[in-house]
């Protein structure tokens, strides 16, 4: 094994957790209005800008997340906490297939129903790298050295790919699962990122405050 590597555990919990945080289902309904009037040859274009835009954002994120932190004078584990909520009230949202404030502003959506965005806004930013994935990403790219941070930018390449897949069908997924099916995948993600939310605020707590171990 390359020396810094996490157990490949940690690495399915990554590649988890930063789907559930994307959640390319969510974003499918939205994807679907912004493309009514297009065909399948000007969607193509978009689909893969957006999907760049994300792994783009997300790898930027990976590579100075550390130095940022240390910017601003932030530990890791003050970080996860943070983190960890932000990851909370996203679920929630998810819960109630809502976006949620977290991932898109009132304004934002307010611009999106009137047809003043484009796709990448707000579609790639931040509806689906937003702040969760941002943060999501940042914490698990503090834990090792070189060879980590390639395994880490490999599983965000493969969750990209997820959501490039979904994109690309999302008018036969829509057509096939409706808009009942679509929540109910956003709900199952919720409450799977309920959980690693916790779970990630937990392991922040505990650094934070090693009595509570």
């Amino acid at each position: 094994m390359l020396e810094g590597l996490l157990p490949l555990s940690g690495y399915v919990r990554f590649v988890v957790t930063l789907a559930a945080v994307l959640d390319p289902f969510l974003a499918v309904p939205i994807f679907l209005a912004l493309t009514a009037s297009r065909d399948a040859a000007e969607r193509a274009p978009l689909v893969r800008i957006v999907t760049i835009t994300v792994f783009a954002v997300l790898a930027v994120s990976a590579l100075v997340g550390e130095q940022l932190l240390l910017l601003i004078g932030a530990s890791l584990a003050a970080f996860r906490v943070g983190g960890g909520l932000v990851l909370l009230l996203m679920a929630l949202a998810m819960l109630n297939a809502r976006a949620g404030g977290v991932r898109q502003s009132e304004d934002e959506e307010r611009a999106l129903r009137t047809g003043e965005l484009s796709g990448v806004v707000p579609l790639a930013v931040p509806l689906l790298a937003g702040p969760g994935a941002i943060s999501t990403t940042i914490i698990a790219a503090q834990a090792g050295g070189a060879a980590h941070l390639g395994a880490i930018l490999g599983c965000i390449l493969l969750v990209c790919a997820l959501t490039w897949i979904v994109l690309r069908l999302a008018h036969p997924i829509g057509a096939k699962m409706g808009i009942t099916g679509l929540n109910i995948a956003t709900r199952l993600l919720g409450l799977l990122l309920a959980a690693l939310a916790i779970q990630t605020m937990a392991e922040g707590l505990r650094q934070l405050f090693p009595g509570l171990a």
